[in-house]
């Protein structure tokens, strides 16, 4: 197993983020239950910018889940919503967040966005004729 959600939550690169909407801002309190404790990650979304510290400060969302199913997370192996459906998480709060974090937790490796995919097949299609029209 490679690096737990509290690693990747410490690493998180404070840097523009130009996969987050430009408009959207808001607090989340990711919460890491295990070993008789719980564990509060806060992250603030605004400008494009995450942070992550540690509070049990409100938040505009919580999440909730043991630890495990973070680290899951944090290294591609589990997605968020299906974490989410499989009732492996719990969510309280401002959904509209709750699709920012599948953005900053990674997807599985070897994952590529929906237009590379799309990109591709077209640029076969038009490898296929010769001349970059429809056969």
């Amino acid at each position: 197993m490679g690096a737990t959600a509290a690693q990747y939550l410490q690493q998180l690169d404070a840097g523009r983020r130009p996969d987050l909407p430009e408009t959207t801002t808001g607090t989340l309190r990711l919460d890491f239950r295990g070993d008789g404790c719980t564990d509060h990650w806060y992250l603030t979304i605004a400008d494009q910018h995450v942070r992550a510290t540690r509070s049990a400060d409100d938040a505009d969302l919580v999440v909730r889940a043991d630890r495990t199913t973070f680290d899951r997370m944090a290294n591609g192996d589990l997605h968020l919503a299906q974490a989410l459906l499989s009732n492996e998480l719990a969510v309280q709060g401002d959904l509209r967040l709750f699709t920012l974090l599948r953005r900053i937790f990674p997807g599985p490796s070897g994952a590529r966005h929906p237009r590379e995919l799309g990109r591709a097949a077209v640029a076969g299609r038009a490898g296929s004729t010769g001349r970059g029209e429809r056969p």
